[in-house]
C-alpha cells in the first residue's frame, strides 16, 4: 500500500476484497490511524466494534422510548440499515445508522403519544407515522442519487467549510443540555465515567488505552450497581430469544408536512459526518456524499416499512472514532452484526437498556464534547478566517441558535436547535456573502482583487530580489496558496 502510495497509483480499497490487516494486527503505533479499508485482527476489531454498540445503544434506544415504537424493531433496522450503509458505500465510510432525533416531533404529532402517559401507542397511529418516516427515506434517498449523478459541487457551495464546521459543532453542542440531564439523575456515577474514560485513555498504551469509552463505561456500571442504582426487573420479566414485532404502514398526504422538512436536517447531518470522517482520515470523501445520503435513505424506508423509527448516520460514533482513532469499516460490520444479535435477545436487550442515566451522562459528556471539537477542527484544518464577519456571524449565529435549542412553531411544525442552527448557517452565510459581492465589501473578494492586481503595480520587482514582492508567493508557507493544500489532499484523494 504504502509503495502505491508513494509511486502515485494509490490502491483503490474499494475494489479490494475483504479488509487490509493493519501492521500486525495487534498494535497501533502512536499517532498511526486504523483506516477504513483497514483491520486489526478479528478479536479486537469485534471489541472496537462493541464500543460502537455502547455508544449507539442509549440514543437509539432512547428515539423509540419516547415515541412509543418497540426498541427491539427499531434496533433491528439500525442493525440491517448499518449492514446496507456498508455495502452501498462500498465499505469506504464508517458509520452506524442509529435512531434519528430530528422524527421525534413530526411522529409525535400524528400519534399523540407520550413516553409518562403510561399508554400504549394506537396502532394506526403508528402505522401513519411510518408513512410519514417512509416518506422522508424516500426523498433523502432521491436527493442522494441527484448528488451521485450531479455532484457535490452545489452542495460545497452551499455549504463551504465554515458552514459544515458550525453544522458539526452545533450538533454536538445542542445534545449537551440532554448530557447534564443524565448527570443530575446521578452526579457521582457520572462523575465516575467521566474520570474512568478520561483516565484509562491516558494511563495505557495500545489497544486497552483505545477502549477507554467501553471501559470507562463498564466501570461506571459497575459503579451504579453497587450505589443500587439500577433496576433489573425488565431483565426478568424478558424472553431470552424472539424476533421483533414487525408493523405495516398507512398513508395519509396530509402529514407530509410535517415530516419532509427533517429531510433538511438528515441532509446536514449526513454531509457533517462526511466531513467529520474526512478531517479525521484526511481524506477527501465528498464523492462519498451520495451514496452516504442514498444509504441512510434506503435504511429509512426499510425502518418505516417495518416500525422502526428513522434512522441517521449517528454522531455518538463519530466521537469513538475520535477517541480511537480506528476507522476501520469491520468494526461496523461487527457493531452492526451484534446489535442484530441483540435485537433477537431480548433479555440480553434489556440488560443493555439498564445502563443507568448517571453512566450514559458521563459517557456522553465525553462523546458530545468530542464532536463539537471534531466541527473546530473542519474549521482549523480548512483554514477559516474568522477574521472575516461573514465568517464569524455565520458560526456564531448557528451555534447560539442550537446551544439555546431556539425553537420555532409554524403551523403546529416543530423546529428546534439542530434544524434551526444547520439552517440558519448556510441562510446567513449565502445571504451575507451576496449582499457583501453586491456592495463590494467582502472580504474574500477584496483579498482575490488585491492578489491580481499587485504584479502589474509592480512590474520590475521580480528582478529585485530585496524588494520583498509577492513574485514567491506561490512558494512561500505564509502566503496561504492553495497549492500546499491541494498537494495534501490529492496524496489522500481515492
Amino acid at each position: 500500500m504504502t509503495d502505491s502510495e508513494q509511486t502515485g497509483t494509490r490502491q483503490q480499497p474499494g475494489r479490494q476484497r475483504g479488509w487490509r490487516l493493519h501492521g500486525d494486527g495487534r498494535t497501533i503505533r502512536p499517532g498511526e490511524r486504523v483506516l477504513p479499508e483497514e483491520r486489526l485482527s478479528w478479536p479486537r476489531t469485534i471489541s472496537v466494534g462493541a464500543q460502537h454498540v455502547v455508544a449507539m445503544f442509549g440514543a437509539t434506544f432512547l428515539v423509540p422510548l419516547l415515541t412509543g415504537f418497540p426498541p427491539s424493531t427499531t434496533l433491528f433496522f439500525t442493525a440491517i440499515g448499518t449492514l446496507l450503509f456498508l455495502l452501498i458505500t462500498k465499505g469506504m465510510m464508517p458509520s452506524y445508522l442509529g435512531s434519528s432525533f430530528g422524527l421525534l416531533a413530526p411522529i409525535g404529532a400524528v400519534t399523540g403519544f407520550s413516553a409518562t402517559a403510561g399508554e400504549d401507542l394506537e396502532p394506526h397511529a403508528m402505522a401513519l407515522a411510518q408513512g410519514g418516516i417512509i416518506s422522508v427515506g424516500v426523498t433523502l434517498a432521491l436527493v442522494g442519487l441527484v448528488v451521485h449523478f450531479v455532484g457535490v459541487r452545489w452542495i460545497e457551495l452551499t455549504m463551504p467549510p465554515v458552514v459544515t464546521g458550525a453544522i458539526v459543532a452545533l450538533i454536538g453542542l445542542n445534545l449537551a443540555p440532554a448530557a447534564w440531564d443524565w448527570v443530575q439523575e446521578a452526579p457521582l456515577t457520572a462523575v465516575i465515567t467521566i474520570v474512568a474514560i478520561l483516565l484509562v485513555t491516558v494511563a495505557f498504551r495500545g489497544m486497552f488505552g483505545r477502549l477507554s469509552i467501553l471501559i470507562g463505561v463498564l466501570i461506571g456500571y459497575a459503579a451504579a450497581w453497587l450505589q443500587g442504582e439500577i433496576d433489573f426487573t425488565t431483565v426478568d420479566q424478558a424472553d431470552w430469544v424472539g424476533l421483533p414485532a414487525f408493523h405495516a404502514p398507512a398513508f395519509d398526504l396530509g402529514y407530509l408536512g410535517l415530516f419532509l422538512p427533517v429531510v433538511l436536517v438528515l441532509i446536514a447531518e449526513n454531509i457533517g459526518h462526511v466531513k467529520s470522517v474526512a478531517a479525521m482520515t484526511g481524506r477527501d470523501l465528498d464523492k462519498l456524499t451520495g451514496r452516504t445520503l442514498f444509504a441512510d435513505g434506503f435504511s429509512t424506508i426499510l425502518a418505516g416499512s417495518g416500525g422502526g423509527s428513522g434512522t441517521t448516520t449517528y454522531a455518538e460514533n463519530i466521537g469513538v472514532m475520535a477517541a480511537t482513532r480506528i476507522f476501520s469499516t469491520a468494526a461496523y460490520l461487527c457493531a452492526a452484526v451484534i446489535a442484530l444479535i441483540l435485537s433477537l435477545l431480548p433479555k440480553f436487550g434489556e440488560i443493555i437498556a439498564t445502563i443507568p442515566p448517571g453512566v450514559l451522562g458521563g459517557a456522553a459528556t465525553v462523546l458530545y464534547g468530542m464532536i463539537g471539537m471534531l466541527g473546530v477542527r473542519i474549521w482549523v484544518e480548512n483554514r477559516v478566517d474568522f477574521a472575516n464577519p461573514i465568517n464569524l456571524n455565520t458560526a456564531a449565529v448557528s451555534l447560539i441558535v442550537a446551544i439555546a435549542n431556539f425553537t420555532w412553531t409554524p403551523g403546529g411544525l416543530q423546529f428546534e436547535g439542530i434544524a434551526l442552527g444547520s439552517a440558519s448557517a448556510i441562510i446567513v452565510y449565502q445571504v451575507m456573502k451576496a449582499i457583501a459581492r453586491w456592495r463590494g465589501t467582502d472580504p474574500d473578494a477584496l483579498v482575490e482583487t488585491f492578489a491580481e492586481a499587485e504584479p502589474s503595480a509592480q512590474p520590475s520587482a521580480g528582478s529585485d530580489p530585496s524588494s520583498g514582492d509577492g513574485s514567491s508567493a506561490g512558494s512561500d508557507p505564509s502566503s496561504g496558496a492553495a497549492p500546499s493544500s491541494g498537494v495534501e489532499a490529492s496524496d489522500e484523494r481515492e
